[in-house]
C-alpha cells in the first residue's frame, strides 16, 4: 500500500494541474462550439444506434408530441434522457456541446480524484498528467464531439470509481444504478465495485492477499441498497415512458441486436451474415461471453478489486454488442491508474501501434465503403478486426502486468511461464 507521507515535490516535466486543467478545459471547450458537432454526430465510430445524438433528438421530438418514441422500434435511449432532456437540460446544439464536455471535464477530476485516493495522497505530480490522458484522449473526445451519449456512462463509471475509492457508499451505488438502467452491460463492473467498498483502493498488485470469506457477507446490504435504487429507476423510467415497452427497445436491443448499423465492434458483421436459424442460439452465446469474464476475474484479482474493475471495462470496450470508439478510449484512460504495471507489460510498443493502425484504417475504410462506394463491408469490418486486436492486446498485456508484478525480479536461468 502507498505512503501516506506528503508526495516529493512536482517534477518539472510536468506541468502544474491549475495550470494545465483549465487550459485542457478552453481547448475542449472550444472544439465544442465549431462544427465539427455537425459533421461528427452520425459517424458510425463515434455513435452507436444505442447513443445516437440525432436518435435522442428524434426521440424527445417525438416525447414532446406526446407520440411514445418506443412504438417504432428505433429509439433505443433510456427514458431518463427523455425526463431530463424535456425538463432541465438543454436541446440546442451548442448547448449540448459545452454540456457534453462539462461531462468529460467532470470525468477527468473524478479520475484524478481516483488516482489520489489509490494514491493516498491529497495532491501528487501526476495530477496533470492523468487529465490529459482523458481530456486529450482522440478515443474520448472525437465521440463527446459527435454528442454520442457514451460520454456520459464514461462520466458514470468514473464517478462510481472515485465514490467507491473515497468509501462513499450510496453515491457510489446510485451511480451504478444510473449507469446500468442508461446501459445494461455496465452490469459487469458492479461485484468489482462492491469489493471495493468493502476493501481499499490501493494497490495490492505486488502484495497479493485473498479476501476473507467471512468479509463478502458485507457486500449484502450493498447490493440490498443498489437494488432499491435501481428498482427506482426502473419505476421512474416506467412513469416517463408510460409503461414498459423501453425495457425490450433500450436493454433488449443489448441482447438482441435487432439494429445491424455498423460499429467499432464484432457483432454487426457476424450477425448480419447469420442464417436467422442459428440467430437465437449465437446471441445467447455473445452476451454470455461478456457475463463469463466476471468471476475469474474478480477471483484474481479479489485483492485489488479496483484493477478488476479496470479490466472488466477493457473487456467492455472489446466485447460489448454496440461499442463507440469512447469504450476503449476509457479503458486506455485509465491504464494511467496503475503505473507500477508498467515494467512488466510485454509489449506495449506493439500495442501502441496496433491502435495506431486500427485509428487509420477504421476511417479510412469506412469512407470507401460508404461514401464513395468503392469499397464493401468487408473492407469496414476487417478494420474493426485488427481494432479488436488492438484493445485485445492491451487488455491481456494489463491483465499479465497486473499478475507479474507479484513476482517482481526473477533469479537468473529462471522464467515465469504461468501465474
Amino acid at each position: 500500500m502507498s505512503s501516506s507521507k506528503s508526495p516529493s515535490p512536482p517534477n518539472t516535466l510536468f506541468l502544474s494541474l491549475s495550470f494545465l486543467f483549465p487550459a485542457l478545459v478552453i481547448v475542449r471547450i472550444a472544439l465544442s462550439t465549431t462544427g465539427l458537432p455537425d459533421i461528427l454526430k452520425n459517424d458510425h465510430q463515434l455513435a452507436s444506434p444505442l447513443t445516437s445524438f440525432s436518435q435522442l433528438q428524434e426521440g424527445i421530438y417525438l416525447f414532446n408530441h406526446d407520440i411514445d418514441p418506443y412504438s417504432g422500434g428505433t429509439f433505443r435511449h433510456s427514458p431518463l434522457y427523455l425526463a431530463l432532456f424535456t425538463t432541465i437540460l438543454p436541446t440546442n446544439q451548442k448547448l449540448c456541446s459545452i454540456l457534453w464536455t462539462s461531462c468529460d471535464v467532470i470525468g477527468a477530476w473524478a479520475l484524478i480524484q481516483t488516482w489520489r485516493q489509490r494514491q493516498n495522497v491529497k495532491d501528487s505530480p501526476r495530477d496533470s498528467l492523468i487529465a490529459a490522458t482523458y481530456l486529450l484522449n482522440p478515443y474520448v473526445f472525437l465521440p463527446t464531439l459527435a454528442l454520442s451519449t457514451s460520454t456520459f456512462e464514461n462520466t458514470l463509471i468514473l464517478l462510481a470509481f472515485m465514490f467507491a475509492a473515497k468509501g462513499q457508499k450510496s453515491a457510489t451505488l446510485l451511480s451504478i444504478a444510473f449507469l446500468i438502467n442508461l446501459s445494461l452491460s455496465s452490469i459487469l463492473i458492479l461485484p468489482p465495485i462492491l469489493l471495493v467498498l468493502i476493501t481499499d483502493p490501493y494497490s495490492h498488485l505486488a502484495s497479493p492477499r485473498p479476501i476473507a470469506i467471512s468479509s463478502l457477507k458485507k457486500t449484502l446490504p450493498l447490493l440490498g441498497e443498489f437494488l432499491v435504487y435501481f428498482a427506482a429507476l426502473i419505476f421512474a423510467s416506467s412513469i416517463v415512458s408510460g409503461g414498459l415497452s423501453w425495457i425490450s427497445q433500450t436493454w433488449g436491443a443489448t441482447l438482441t441486436l435487432p439494429d445491424l448499423t455498423p460499429n467499432p465492434g464484432l457483432w454487426w458483421y457476424f450477425f448480419t451474415e447469420m442464417f436467422d436459424h442459428f440467430r437465437s442460439f449465437f446471441l445467447v452465446v455473445f452476451s454470455i461471453h461478456l457475463l463469463i469474464y466476471i468471476a475469474p476475474i474478480c477471483i484474481k484479482f479479489q485483492y485489488d478489486p479496483l484493477y478488476a474493475a479496470f479490466l472488466l471495462i477493457g473487456v467492455l470496450g472489446t466485447f460489448k454488442a454496440y461499442p463507440t470508439l469512447s469504450d476503449p478510449g476509457l479503458f486506455l484512460s485509465l491504464i494511467s491508474l496503475f503505473p507500477e504495471t508498467y515494467p512488466y507489460m510485454n509489449y506495449p510498443v506493439v500495442t501502441a501501434l496496433l491502435h495506431v493502425h486500427a485509428s487509420l484504417l477504421l476511417p479510412l475504410f469506412h469512407h470507401l465503403w460508404l461514401t464513395t462506394g468503392t469499397g464493401n463491408a468487408n473492407f469496414f469490418y476487417a478494420s474493426t478486426l485488427v481494432f479488436a486486436c488492438a484493445n485485445g492486446a492491451a487488455l491481456l498485456d494489463c491483465i499479465w502486468s497486473g499478475l507479474r508484478i507479484a513476482i517482481a525480479q526473477v533469479p537468473e536461468n529462471y522464467v515465469v511461464v504461468q501465474e
